[in-house]
């Protein structure tokens, strides 16, 4: 069966006629990217006057202003000073950052390996554990372009996808580089999910190849597509070895395979969605959507910190935010990532000190170790080089949050939005020294550039003003081109106008930060009354007793929803079910209060850090069934 090509058509935005233009024009010197991937237009004149690093985040109360401009360059652009609606006004949120430059024409490997000759006896990737694996940025472009050429060679053609199911190793940014560079589309995948679940994700991906080790290899040998070993070829029978692989290609040379060139608009990366909230999903993005993401959350990257910054790598590499948000933003800036597989307290805290970590990506339940495990006093933390952790895939308890910066006063605390459909960061802390802004330690941040966000009303659709809870929108040329071969699910996420719809409720303050609230399908609506599961795991998590934590929604008759909560207990604590109820119900209103709580050994989460309620609630309501 012949492999179809990865392709799809961005969506077009729609106009609206029925509006009155107010206009007067300013010329902008931006540099013009490509017609098929759009910059946000740039706010009116009379916000875009007074846009400074420390102006609140700009807002236009029109219907859809910019959905018209959506196919027209940023370059000499006639931008309205006003735009008066006859219809119902539209509430439209921008960075308070002027717009950056996107470049045209580049792929991802071209712009993240850019200048990495100045830096080729660097390290680039080291593997955390001792006796690891390190790259230098030489060896990164090198084998990046030998691993390009093989799958060539092997028949790898644009557009073909190759599955990755290896854990976090310093090769890993190479074989994704590699397969991008080839014209290939990079699809990586747990390791560790189950044969069955890797199957599944190579057959609806269509893909070609797998990219495996050790780890994976008896998942992954029965897909029904060849296997390229990464590692030891004696553990691995029947694969294509790696290194024999780049030998070969070394052997037949560049010329030998014809070469159709990635294009900026060709897909590059095919990951799946958690399927936490629904059936996995493979999204694609484009190398515009990476290259144009990247740009926007590295704005306040300073020149000068070039070839310096080191960057844990903790967070999965298949994971949108492990390969985008760590690797390829960290490779662009030419730091080094210090690469761990698995997380070990001991095993990190020596990273972070024998390394000399800067910046690390983390998700909360590392940080409550780092801050309530006995095994933290074992090391001298004293003199550690971290900067600043950043976490993005779960809410940061208030508690949590304030034990950490006790316990690492110099060290700054950022949290981060994004989603693998918005091709990584959305929102972010993140401003860089000099910039003006600290977003509230609450909030998950502030609009990053060339970002347009709205919120709506989930029932009615319509846009609401600051302060005023709704789901989130955005609207940028990092939005997804759809989920592959699911045009219905893509139409309902992101519609007719380029808004990505993202099923997160929260709202933005007179200050431009914004805050999540929860998710839309995790609400709980107890009498008509909406609850909100993270707020209730806030006030849980304040209770001395308690380590962790998580709420979720089951029917009730009455009430429609009412609120459950399992709660894993220090050690040692001795309080019982009804005083942590008690102490929830003090501090809260009526409606939101718990009405049953378990003691459990631990919480559910995914990879990324994610609490898994909707598991949580179908176990519940499993065990509370009669018995038949």
């Amino acid at each position: 069966m012949t492999q179809p090509n990865l392709t799809y058509t961005p969506l077009v935005m729609a106009t609206h006629k029925n509006r009155v233009i107010l206009a007067t024009t300013i010329t902008t010197t931006m540099s013009s990217p490509s017609s098929r991937h759009p910059s946000p237009k740039q706010p009116p004149l009379a916000t875009t006057l007074s846009t400074n690093a420390r102006a609140p985040a700009t807002t236009t109360t029109t219907q859809e202003a910019c959905a018209a401009d959506q196919h027209r360059d940023m370059g000499d652009a006639a931008v309205p000073a006003m735009v008066v609606e006859e219809e119902e006004q539209e509430h439209v949120f921008r960075s308070r950052f002027p717009p950056v430059a996107v470049p045209d024409g580049v792929t991802v490997p071209e712009f993240v390996l850019d200048g990495a000759e100045a830096y080729a006896d660097r390290v680039a990737l080291v593997e955390a554990a001792a006796g690891g694996r390190s790259y230098t940025y030489g060896e990164v472009a090198r084998d990046t372009a030998r691993f390009a050429r093989a799958l060539r060679s092997v028949g790898v053609r644009k557009g073909h996808v190759v599955v990755v199911a290896l854990p976090n190793l310093a090769v890993y940014p190479v074989v994704s580089l590699g397969i991008m560079s080839a014209g290939a589309v990079f699809s990586g995948v747990n390791p560790r999910a189950l044969a069955a679940e890797i199957k599944k994700q190579v057959e609806d991906s269509e893909a070609k190849l797998v990219v495996a080790n050790e780890v994976a290899f008896d998942k992954v040998k029965d897909a029904g597509v060849p296997v390229i070993g990464v590692g030891d070829k004696e553990r691995m029978p029947g694969a294509i070895s790696w290194d024999e692989l780049l030998a070969a290609a070394d052997r037949t040379g560049a010329g030998v395979v014809p070469v159709d060139a990635a294009q900026q608009s060709d897909l590059c990366a095919l990951p799946y969605s958690s399927g936490t909230t629904g059936v996995s999903k493979g999204v694609m993005l484009s190398h515009r959507n990476l290259v144009s993401n990247l740009c926007s959350s590295m704005f306040a990257v300073a020149p000068e910190t070039a070839g310096q910054v080191v960057t844990l790598g903790l967070m999965p590499f298949f994971h949108i935010y492990g390969i985008t948000g760590i690797c390829c933003a960290t490779l662009r800036h030419k730091g080094t990532v210090v690469v761990m597989d698995r997380f070990d307290l001991r095993t990190f805290l020596r990273a972070l000190v024998d390394h000399r970590v800067m910046f690390a990506p983390l998700v909360p339940p590392v940080m409550l170790a780092m801050v309530k495990s006995p095994v933290a006093d074992e090391f001298d933390l004293s003199d550690l080089a971290l900067k600043s952790v950043m976490t993005a895939a779960a809410p940061l308890a208030p508690d949590l949050l304030a034990a950490f910066q006790r316990k690492f006063p110099g060290v700054q605390v950022e949290e981060a939005y994004g989603l693998t459909e918005h091709s990584c960061i959305t929102l972010t802390h993140a401003a860089g020294d000099g910039h003006g802004h600290v977003a509230k330690k609450s909030s998950v941040g502030f609009i990053l550039p060339n970002l347009e966000v709205k919120f709506v009303d989930p029932d009615t659709g319509r846009s609401l003003p600051a302060n005023t809870p709704g789901e989130l929108c955005v609207r940028s040329q990092s939005v997804m081109q759809g989920y592959y071969k699911r045009k219905e699910e893509t139409e309902r996420t992101v519609d007719g106008k380029g808004w990505l719809h993202t099923g997160d409720v929260g709202y933005i303050d007179g200050d431009g930060d914004v805050f999540i609230v929860d998710r839309i399908k995790e609400l709980i609506k107890y009498k008509g009354f909406q609850v909100a599961p993270a707020e209730l795991e806030a006030v849980l998590l304040s209770h001395p007793s308690v380590e962790d934590a998580a709420v979720f929604g089951v029917p009730d008759e009455e009430a429609g929803e009412v609120p459950v909560a399992c709660v894993v207990r220090r050690h040692g604590a001795e309080e019982g079910e009804e005083e942590i109820v008690a102490y929830v119900a003090e501090r809260v209103a009526s409606y939101k209060r718990v009405r049953v709580l378990h003691i459990v050994d631990a919480i559910p989460k995914s990879v990324s850090g994610k609490i898994l309620r909707r598991q949580l609630r179908d176990e519940f309501i499993k065990r509370m069934k009669p018995s038949a």
